[in-house]
């Protein structure tokens, strides 16, 4: 039965938010009244990223955090970690930054020999707490589970594990992915994600932990990144890199698509659970979504957008004054960009870092303020300056639109953008937030049009060529349908939209 969680006062539950408790799990699950973040990016919305670590030496919860810190770029709405202590796993997540959902007591109380974290931007499901992960279920076995990516067949599994009596707390395909597993009849957990990984569709860079062991598996295509790492003689994973650097693992390898990792006191175990027909991973984790400082297919991301700048400069070259970045997503390409050109670089926006992920608009006054309290341009930097200014993607174009406007308004003369990646013109249905296709300012437009409905004297993106020319590795080996439409999996084109699952839960209801 339900009883009061041994940690009840954990994080910010001192705040009166309620608490429950799964019946075979300590710790705490919380509903909040925080609201979720706003971003005010107008480009490709981020997804998630995990975190796994193994490692009885080691203050698990605490390097979770800190890896989380590190991974706070790929989801702010919500965070959370799971620890297991003497073969009970304890739960804490909410709405919120990590630094907002967890403090020294909270970690404290987060005892353990393994522990996994996530932080969420949701991409199937609200943003509601019952969609924060680690998600937990305990069926026939207890299965703590954290998810980057997006099912494809998310109703046709919800649907079939409904008439089966399974009952869900949630809205998001995660819990669809934790109540396949937690619930399978095979004794060996890796047995029971190898079956559930031949049934599922879509993204899903995953990391799971049970009593005894931390499962990470990437599906066939390879969509999202995961990586796996050492620390001293243990083993961790991540969705990047960096997540490894802050707490001093060193990068061994990524986890191939398709591959099935086990981490426990018998070391590291590895199998080829599904065989890939087709490797894609996301062309935008080289171009935005990952850290600068993270590796992806063996090159730190920093260089290879600064190469991405270079081939933008050589294949559309403007006479201009000086070069300058939309901060922070495309000062890499900026830099390369004027390597490539010759053109003077300068910071003629600043940016206000404390804004863009926490700051809720309350009012029509400070909605329309909200861009300049992100962004402030330096008049005796621009004025009288032809600019081109370089990003590294437009979606809907109202960033850039008043982007364009505040500079001439600071007396430029003349605003050139230069962005590095070709038009998007199609959603995403593999993990990113993307808009529909009516929302997206590229779609159905030329070049030069998309130009005139942003006020900029001229307008190029990176020709798809020129994106694989920076990256360094083959077309064939990535995802671009959001640039290009052509989806690596059967069945994409139908798939159903972001809150698919509520409103079949609302009409079974």
């Amino acid at each position: 039965m339900n009883t009061r969680p041994k940690h009840a006062a954990l994080g910010r539950a001192r705040r009166g938010a309620r608490t429950t408790e799964p019946a075979d799990v300590r710790g705490e699950e919380r509903t909040s009244a925080v609201a979720p973040p706003l971003s005010e990016r107008d480009g490709p919305r981020d997804e998630s990223g995990v975190f796994g670590v193994y490692a009885p030496e080691h203050a698990v919860a605490r390097l979770a955090s800190f890896a989380l810190y590190a991974l706070q770029h790929r989801g702010q709405e919500s965070a959370g970690i799971a620890t297991c202590d003497n073969s009970h796993i304890t739960t804490q997540r909410d709405l919120g930054l990590v630094s907002q959902v967890f403090d020294e007591r909270s970690l404290q109380a987060l005892t353990g020999d393994i522990a996994i974290g996530h932080v969420r931007y949701s991409t199937t499901g609200s943003s509601a707490w019952d969609n924060s992960q680690p998600v937990y279920r305990g069926d026939r076995r207890a299965v703590a589970l954290a998810h980057n990516g997006n099912l494809i067949n998310a109703v046709e599994l919800y649907n079939e594990l409904v008439e089966q009596g399974v009952r869900f707390r949630s809205t998001s395909d995660s819990e669809i992915m934790t109540a396949l597993i937690a619930g399978h009849p095979a004794e060996r957990i890796e047995d029971a994600v190898a079956d559930v990984m031949e049934r599922i569709s879509g993204a899903y860079s995953t990391v799971l932990m049970t009593t005894e062991a931390i499962v990470a598996f990437r599906d066939p295509a390879g969509l999202r990144p995961l990586c796996l790492g050492q620390l001293d003689n243990r083993y961790v994973v991540a969705s990047e890199s960096s997540a490894l650097d802050i707490i001093g693992a060193g990068l061994l390898r990524e986890i191939q698509p398709g591959e099935l990792v086990s981490i426990s006191d018998r070391g590291l175990e590895s199998r080829q659970a599904v065989h890939s027909k087709r490797r894609a991973l996301c062309v935008f984790e080289h171009i935005y979504f990952s850290r600068p400082d993270s590796k992806l297919e063996g090159r730190t991301l920093q260089s290879v957008r600064g190469r991405m700048g270079e081939i933008l400069a050589q294949e559309s070259p403007v006479e201009a004054d000086l070069v300058i970045a939309v901060p922070d997503s495309g000062n890499a390409a900026a830099k390369g960009f004027a390597r490539a050109s010759g053109i003077p670089q300068d910071d003629g926006l600043i940016k206000n870092r404390y804004v863009a992920r926490t700051f809720i608009e309350p009012g029509q006054e400070l909605r329309h303020r909200g861009l300049r309290m992100k962004f402030n341009p330096l008049p005796d930097v621009v004025k009288g300056k032809r600019l081109v200014v370089v990003d590294d993607s437009i979606v809907r174009g109202n960033t850039t639109r008043q982007i364009v406007r505040m500079l001439r308004d600071a007396g430029a003369k003349e605003v050139h953008l230069r962005i590095s990646a070709p038009p998007i013109r199609h959603p995403c249905h593999y993990g990113i937030d993307m808009s529909t296709r009516e929302e997206m300012i590229a779609h159905g437009r030329a070049v030069d049009d998309v130009a005139r409905e942003l006020g900029a004297d001229s307008l190029a993106y990176l020709s798809l060529e020129g994106v694989y020319d920076g990256i360094g590795t083959p077309r064939d080996v990535h995802c671009d349908a959001c640039f290009t439409g052509e989806y690596p999996l059967e069945g994409t084109e139908t798939a159903n939209g972001k809150h698919a699952l509520e409103e079949l839960a609302v009409a079974r209801a």
